[in-house]
């Protein structure tokens, strides 16, 4: 159709095999976006791409590849998709790792470099490859899902919450860098989500009672649209109307 106002737009999402990213990459679609997804699962790929087809009768592109393990694939990224669609005009950084939550003194070299590289390296090498053609679009959008509560330290949650905040300082300044182009940059909390880092954290806690990733999906879309003003902030999704 051609009122959908992510008409011939090209949108990159990652962590998009699952959860927020999936459900996030076919609302982008519905609104007319073709999206490239990342995430390390083909099969999880596989499954947004039928997801996709299903909603709206078209393909996603699938890059399933490891943000930890392969960075150099990650800063080609933004020049091969121009290269093979004309533009890049909407990012969308979803992939997060958790690992796992232990006391600051306990935390182990490997899974500090793990966390580190998907949280905030990714962020950075995303920033990197994705500039020039964001910037280019009439209306480039950059989106990075953060969490609550960065504010208020809480005991074993230091890995994860420190590269949280550190992606937050870089993605804010980058906004105060591209504040004169026509590029916007925000940073998005979903708030509580039924997901599997969620369920990782929790493991007590019952899924039903929480916002499902669909929920939260056409607040996080709003973002990524031309019409979308907000540049340098912290916005709060909320849950769609049933």
């Amino acid at each position: 159709m051609s009122d959908l106002p992510l008409k011939d737009r090209v949108a990159l999402v990652t962590g998009a095999s699952r959860g927020i990213g999936a459900a996030l990459a076919v609302e982008l679609s519905r609104l007319g976006a073709h999206c490239v997804l990342i995430a390390r699962s083909q099969g999880g790929l596989e499954e947004t791409d039928d997801a996709i087809r299903t909603a709206t009768g078209r393909n996603a592109t699938l890059l399933p590849f490891d943000l930890q393990k392969q960075e150099k694939e990650l800063d080609m990224v933004g020049p091969s998709i121009v290269e093979r669609f004309g533009r890049l005009d909407i990012l969308v950084h979803n992939a997060a790792t958790l690992n796992k939550l232990t006391p600051v003194a306990h935390i182990e070299p490997k899974d500090w470099a793990e966390t580190v590289a998907v949280n905030l390296t990714a962020a950075w090498r995303l920033i990197r490859t994705c500039d020039p053609p964001l910037r280019a679009s009439d209306a480039g959008r950059a989106v990075f899902v953060t969490t609550g509560g960065l504010d208020r330290p809480s005991a074993y949650w230091g890995m994860y919450g420190a590269t949280k905040a550190g992606m937050e300082q870089l993605v804010l300044t980058w906004a105060a860098e591209v504040a004169k182009t026509k590029l916007r940059v925000n940073l998005a909390d979903p708030g509580v989500v039924a997901t599997r880092l969620r369920a990782t954290a929790f493991p007590g806690e019952d899924p039903t009672r929480l916002r499902r990733p669909a929920d939260v999906a056409p607040g996080l879309a709003a973002l990524c649209l031309p019409a979308e003003a907000r540049h340098g902030a912290r916005v709060e999704i909320a849950a769609a109307s049933r």
